[in-house]
């Protein structure tokens, strides 16, 4: 990895752990012998409240390349969604991620997450990826909106149970 990226990201990381929003997850994955990965991310993006998102909790992976931040992140829904944006591979189509269209180095790690989640409740019709979803949301309203409510309810977190044993 070059120097500006790993100075970009170690400076990234330290930002989030300051400050980040509410439900969202962001960190660097781990190499097999237990050191931080920056190249790799493993972040999560809760559906907005109010929105048929609401409730899940959707694992998006982010890979740099060694030419971040000049080049955007990759990033990838794990598993796949149902959206108009995503590829059948989980890869996200979003103008702020192509360098070709929206991308600046400035755009932060934060900015993209709040972005994709601003994508999953306002798809942009004009850019689609996945041929199924972007068919369904243009066709049939509800039964896209059933489809993403079921998603939701599918990728909600898992409820600890409360410990019956504390008195």
């Amino acid at each position: 990895m070059s120097g500006i990226a790993a100075i970009r990201l170690s400076e990234e990381r330290k930002a989030w752990r300051k400050d980040h929003p509410f439900g969202f997850v962001a960190r660097p994955a781990k190499n097999p012998d237990g050191t931080l990965n920056l190249k790799i991310w493993e972040c999560a993006i809760p559906g907005k409240k109010g929105t048929d998102w609401a409730g899940g909790l959707y694992k998006l992976r982010m890979t740099f390349k060694d030419e971040y931040p000049s080049t955007p992140p990759k990033c990838k829904f794990e598993p796949p969604l149902f959206h108009p944006n995503v590829y059948p591979s989980g890869t996200v189509c979003l103008s702020l991620l192509d360098e070709e269209k929206d991308w600046r180095p400035s755009i932060t790690i934060k900015q993209v997450l709040m972005g994709i989640q601003d994508l999953l409740d306002s798809p942009n019709i004009k850019d689609p990826a996945q041929a199924e979803a972007y068919t369904v949301y243009l066709e049939n309203r509800q039964n896209y909106k059933a489809r993403v409510i079921a998603q939701a309810r599918d990728m909600a977190p898992a409820v600890e149970p409360a410990n019956k044993t504390d008195k």
